[in-house]
């Protein structure tokens, strides 16, 4: 039986960070594997969860951590530092298994937490197709993609829609199914996050009971402020922990190189010695920590909302997600500023760099850190109504 997770947030802060650092070595030892084979290599995902670093959001009530978003950030920065593929599989894992966890029927949740352990589920938001109703449950064909996590996945959650009431909005709900019962497509061949496995997945006229179904939002049937935090703010502190992790280690970096690579046909070229990087590396260096400390600011916001019982408003989510846009632009300035003193040695597949310059931009591409978040932000400040907070 596993002990429970200190209750004091400091104290479990602590502990949460501390299996970070017990899996580095695992981690990176497999991260070329998981380079080439496109998914985590088994010994990874076993020292993700071994190590309960999947419960980092799950209810207390099952066993979980149920952080606060700062910790849940620092925890992800932390994995990031040296190995962003990790730290999104872990981001995409503990939130689909958390969701479920926090809304879920107590139906399914017997069915789906049978042992002491995190159970390994994955899952995507975003519909992916209809679910019919029938009787006990729904009909389902859909096609999801960027399934993170899929290849190793017991099961998996994806977003459908449910036909409205008389000619009404269809409702999203999430159906969570076995992984068994889905095909998973072999389709992740790309530049960034190559490790993640973030592979399509579909079911066709898959049949799946209702107790099986939630809607995430709202009040849980477990758990407390972390799931009041609403459909963006629930993500944003992975997001932004990832972006400040890949960040800080492409500048961490270039400063070793810089020690000792030169440019130039003279040692006294030595890049450190350059005042021009030193004062760009200077500026970046607390660029990142001003983004970093805005997002804390706006995330103890949140929690404290959260923790007095009440929903976080949909205006301050935009908040949120702006602020997450923000860092995850900063990173990447600071990245790219790294690449591009590393000269011809960040080109090598063996250089640092290149790999954080290719996990930025993957990192950069979701949907949750699009600019239309300062458009919606905008509305927001301009009075309008009916404002899109995922538009």
């Amino acid at each position: 039986m596993n002990l429970p997770f200190p209750s004091g947030r400091q104290d479990k802060r602590r502990v949460l960070l501390d299996a970070v650092a017990s899996v580095r070595e695992v981690i990176t030892t497999g991260a070329e594997q998981a380079e080439r084979e496109g998914t985590l290599p088994p010994a990874t995902v076993d020292a993700l969860y071994d190590s309960r670093l999947m419960a980092l959001k799950l209810p207390v009530e099952l066993g979980g951590a149920e952080v606060d978003p700062v910790t849940l950030m620092d925890v992800i920065e932390a994995m990031a530092l040296y190995d962003a593929t990790a730290a999104w599989v872990l981001m995409v894992g503990a939130t689909s298994i958390g969701l479920a966890g926090a809304f879920l029927p107590g139906e399914a949740i017997q069915q789906i937490f049978t042992d002491d352990r995190v159970p390994r589920s994955v899952g995507v938001a975003a519909p992916g197709g209809d679910a019919e109703p029938t009787d006990g449950g729904f009909n389902i064909t859909a096609h999801w993609t960027f399934g993170s996590g899929t290849p190793h996945a017991e099961w998996i959650s994806g977003g459908v829609r449910i036909p409205g009431v008389k000619g009404g909005p269809p409702e999203i709900r999430r159906a969570i199914f076995r992984s068994s019962d889905a095909q998973i497509h072999d389709n992740w061949q790309v530049a960034g996050l190559r490790g993640t496995g973030s592979c399509d997945f579909s079911v066709s006229n898959l049949f799946v009971p209702e107790e099986f179904t939630f809607t995430p939002g709202g009040v849980p049937r477990r758990g407390g402020p972390l799931f009041l935090l609403g459909r963006a703010g629930f993500v944003i502190p992975e997001h932004a922990g990832v972006a400040l992790g890949l960040g800080f280690r492409s500048l961490n970096s270039i400063i070793e190189l810089a020690k000792s690579k030169s440019r130039g046909t003279s040692s006294r070229y030595l890049i450190a010695n350059r005042p021009a990087f030193q004062g760009e590396i200077g500026q970046m260096e607390i660029r990142l920590r001003a983004a970093r400390s805005l997002m804390v600011n706006v995330l103890e916001e949140a929690w404290e909302v959260a923790s007095q019982g009440s929903p976080v408003s949909l205006e301050f989510q935009s908040i949120m997600r702006s602020c997450c846009v923000y860092v995850t632009e900063t990173a990447m300035d600071a990245v790219n500023l790294a690449f591009r003193n590393g000269g011809g040695e960040a080109l090598r597949e063996s250089s640092d760099l290149q790999q954080c310059l290719r996990d930025m931009h993957g990192v950069a591409q979701h949907y949750m850190v699009s600019r239309t978040s300062y458009e919606a932000h905008g509305q927001h400040l301009l009075g309008m109504t009916d404002v899109d907070l995922m538009r």
